[in-house]
């Protein structure tokens, strides 16, 4: 048997090391995504002086618009699979419940959500929903905002800060 060299068992070491510690894109597993509505709008300009009492909006964007809302589904055990979106959207929860992770921040929080419970995914937040159940489906809508011609849904690598 031939001897390998100290240099090249560690250049075949730090390959394979390097092969192993590379985020990877996590694919979604039991993922369904049906539209329920997807309007397509110019400019948007929703100013403070449209009021109901004491609650107001301020909605501007510079561009065409389009705006949707999607019904999801997690199979038992299934994932989105770690992705951002162009703009924010808001989530609530019909039946079952996630855990969604905020691979945005250092820590990379669990958060859990049950039927009623609504939430925001902030723009160019890096995240990944998890049913929180192994067996039973769960269920959300999605309500989104994004220029017209983006993709809604950016696949991401999966952050190195999230185990």
């Amino acid at each position: 048997m031939k001897p390998i060299s100290l240099a090249k068992s560690v250049t075949a070491l730090l390959a394979a090391s390097s092969l192993i510690a590379t985020p990877v894109a996590a694919a979604p597993v039991g993922l369904s995504v049906v539209p329920v509505v997807n309007g397509h709008f110019g400019e948007l300009s929703v100013l403070p002086t449209d009021k109901t009492g004491n609650w107001s909006m301020l909605l501007k964007t510079h561009a065409d618009t389009d705006v949707g809302a999607d019904q999801i589904t997690l199979a038992g055990g299934g994932s989105t699979g770690w992705h951002s979106h162009p703009a924010a959207v808001f989530v609530t929860v019909t039946s079952g419940s996630i855990v969604w992770y905020d691979g945005t921040n250092p820590v990379c929080p669990g958060h859990h959500y049950g039927v009623g419970d609504s939430f925001m995914e902030g723009a160019g937040v890096i995240h990944n929903a998890v049913n929180a159940s192994g067996s039973a489906d769960a269920q959300f809508i999605a309500v989104r905002m994004n220029p017209t011609g983006v993709p809604f849904v950016a696949p991401e690598d999966k952050p190195t800060n999230c185990s």
